[in-house]
């Protein structure tokens, strides 16, 4: 059988995999000189001009006069045309921002910590920092950015497009966040939830890909879940649904951020986790005590697996109520699988309809920390699209 691929070790397969290569380092490097292009790849200098005469003349990457070290120099980026979309994602210790044509070519992403209970303004002025810096590092403009998704993890009320909760990001309450940022990066600006955005990523191109009704939950410094019903991301009549961190599981329980008693959140938040082993272990980080518990630390272990317990009674809920599919467990705490899944599925079975506990299966994320910023730019791109369709239906005669 002719796979129409070449043969190894032929010429054209040693001229493919110098392609992608050059390709692979410009996607994670942006762009570059041909001198840098070699040094990241290893090729010589005269392979890499060829692959750039190829590359060019393809299509595939553009070509853009620089200065480098005071010399004039040409530099080689990604082509993207004249449209780039932005994801933000806002963590309750970091941001994370993506720059990309769609939510499967993501050009170059960046991290950057963040304080406890920052302010929007300063958490803002970051990610502005954050997506001009990768606009330029792909050999673009900001005018090419044509449409920008920015995730929270609060509440988002789609009616007034702010923080829909008092006491839930603090900091970012009462703020209008998009017009805001849209002060910085002049180009529009759409606000959502990041467990939303996050299981909208996994839907386009993760876990959740050809599934009608999954969930997505993120287990990190506090929970949340994003609801795909229907094969499409289901957010309430406000925006709001999926806060899984706020559903009573203890009505005598701790009082929560939010204002009531015994949420989900007041049993597995990082706060709650850290309390519990600041006795014992003394001040310790989350990323500590996710690490201690994968080196087999008893104590830390213990208390996340009696938070695996806690979210298992809580997922059951959502297991009666929507019959998913599928459940994707990420984030950060989703990092210590068993410790937290194996009690999360015996509550699970405890508390479930017996037909629809035994009709969902529990899948790891494909996306990692990356879903909720791919799922931005899928959000981004919606809207780029929409402003796209409406411009040439104003255009088109009638």
């Amino acid at each position: 059988m002719n796979s129409g691929q070449p043969a190894p070790g032929s010429q054209a397969s040693l001229r493919e995999s110098n392609r992608l290569r050059v390709l692979d380092a410009l996607r994670v490097q942006g762009a570059m000189t041909q001198v840098e292009i070699a040094g990241q790849t290893g090729l010589s200098p005269a392979t890499v001009s060829n692959m750039v005469k190829e590359l060019d003349a393809s299509g595939a990457v553009e070509l853009a006069p620089s200065i480098r070290n005071g010399r004039r120099a040409v530099l080689v980026s990604l082509a993207t045309g004249n449209t780039l979309l932005a994801g933000i994602a806002f963590g309750d210790r970091d941001v994370r921002v993506a720059i990309g044509t769609g939510p499967r070519d993501v050009l170059a992403s960046q991290r950057m910590p963040l304080p406890a209970d920052h302010p929007a303004d300063e958490g803002m002025e970051r990610a502005a920092r954050l997506v001009h810096d990768l606009v330029e590092k792909v050999g673009k403009s900001m005018p090419d950015v044509k449409a920008v998704c920015l995730g929270l993890p609060a509440p988002v009320d789609s009616v007034s497009g702010q923080v829909g909760s008092e006491g839930i990001l603090p900091g970012w309450r009462g703020v209008a966040v998009a017009s805001e940022m849209e002060g910085h990066l002049r180009a529009p600006v759409v606000l959502d939830n990041t467990a939303n955005l996050a299981a909208l990523g996994e839907l386009k191109c993760g876990a959740l890909q050809g599934i009608e009704h999954g969930v997505y939950i993120k287990l990190s410094y506090g929970v949340g879940a994003g609801l795909i019903l229907g094969g499409e991301l289901f957010r309430g009549s406000a925006g709001t649904a999926g806060e899984i961190g706020h559903l009573t599981i203890d009505e005598n329980g701790p009082v929560c951020r939010c204002g009531n008693r015994g949420c989900l959140e007041t049993f597995i938040g990082s706060r709650a986790l850290l309390d519990a082993l600041t006795p014992t272990h003394g001040a310790l980080s989350l990323r500590e005590v996710v690490a201690r518990a994968l080196d087999g630390d008893p104590g830390c272990r213990r208390v996340l697996s009696d938070a695996g317990r806690h979210l298992g009674v809580a997922v059951a809920g959502l297991v009666n109520l929507v019959n998913p599919e599928v459940i994707v467990l990420g984030g950060l705490l989703s990092r210590v699988g068993e410790v937290i899944t194996a009690p999360m599925l015996a509550s699970l079975e405890r508390c479930a309809i017996p037909s629809a506990a035994a009709s969902v299966s529990l899948r790891p994320p494909q996306l990692d920390t990356d879903a909720d910023v791919v799922g931005a730019i899928a959000v981004a791109e919606e809207r780029h699209a929409a402003a796209e369709g409406l411009t040439a239906a104003l255009a088109a005669p009638t």
